[in-house]
């Protein structure tokens, strides 16, 4: 590839968001689409065409319609995105669930702990090899992933195994494609972050159980703070990387002893 290709290429950035038709994935996709080529990627069609619809009319946005754990789906989704634009430089590998709450560690039903790691763990897995291929493949090499952690990948919330397991997993999945990637110009990095204001997270500010039993609100952040650092990341050249970073609510209580 010549010279003015290669620019060409770098000018043109291409992104793959999932679950981005609500939430954080709904706000990092609109932050990305003021300068990005993003691929929506989520269940729902008709929450993808909301988020396109709100990135506006210059926006160079494509929906997908995707099931992260589906090995299937995953593959169709980076096709698509193959075909269309030639390139991947971004994955914000951002599709979860925080899966039933209130149950007891030995109560919790396999299949809720087999919904959360399937979602959480196995999807990440599937969409990050997918980019990763692609990544290494095209000309020029590499680009970058950015998983999306959670504060429960330092400390958990009580009665959260399946969460707080697959965020600690998602830690180990971070480090290995750093290393891995390395060759191939490839940088991962990891957002952990703690009470943005989302649809998941709307009993927060209701309140919710606490490490001593008690029950207590509280505070949350705008999501659109968690999509301008996701968007910082993004935009650093690849000899730079944001290894781990946290976002997290001010005044939640996360740091310290509540």
């Amino acid at each position: 590839m010549d010279a003015d290709a290669v620019r060409a290429h770098r000018a043109q950035r291409i992104a793959v968001v999932t679950g981005a038709g609500s939430g954080i994935g709904r706000a990092v996709a609109l932050a990305l689409a003021d300068g990005w080529s993003v691929a929506l990627a989520g269940r729902r069609a008709e929450a993808l065409e909301e988020t396109a619809e709100l990135a506006g009319p210059d926006a160079d946005v494509m929906c997908v319609p995707t099931d992260v754990t589906d090995p299937e789906a995953v593959d169709a989704l980076f096709t698509a995105v193959r075909e269309r634009y030639g390139r991947l430089d971004f994955l914000f590998n951002n599709a979860g669930t925080f899966g039933p709450g209130g149950i007891p560690f030995e109560d919790l039903p396999y299949t809720a702990w087999r919904k959360v790691v399937d979602v959480n763990l196995t999807g990440a897995f599937l969409c990050a090899q997918a980019a990763f291929r692609q990544m290494k493949a095209q000309d020029p090499q590499g680009g970058r992933i950015v998983n999306n952690g959670s504060v429960s990948a330092h400390a958990p919330r009580p009665h959260s195994a399946p969460y707080t397991a697959t965020k600690h997993a998602l830690t180990g999945l971070t480090k290995s494609l750093s290393l891995d990637g390395r060759p191939y110009s490839i940088a991962c990095g990891q957002i952990d972050i703690g009470n943005a204001a989302t649809e998941m997270t709307a009993r927060m500010q209701s309140g919710v159980l606490q490490a001593n039993g008690e029950l207590a609100a509280e505070p949350v952040m705008d999501a659109a703070d968690v999509a301008r650092t996701v968007r910082l990341m993004a935009d650093l050249p690849l000899e730079a990387n944001i290894q781990f970073t946290t976002i997290l609510a001010t005044a939640m209580p996360f740091v310290g002893r509540g």
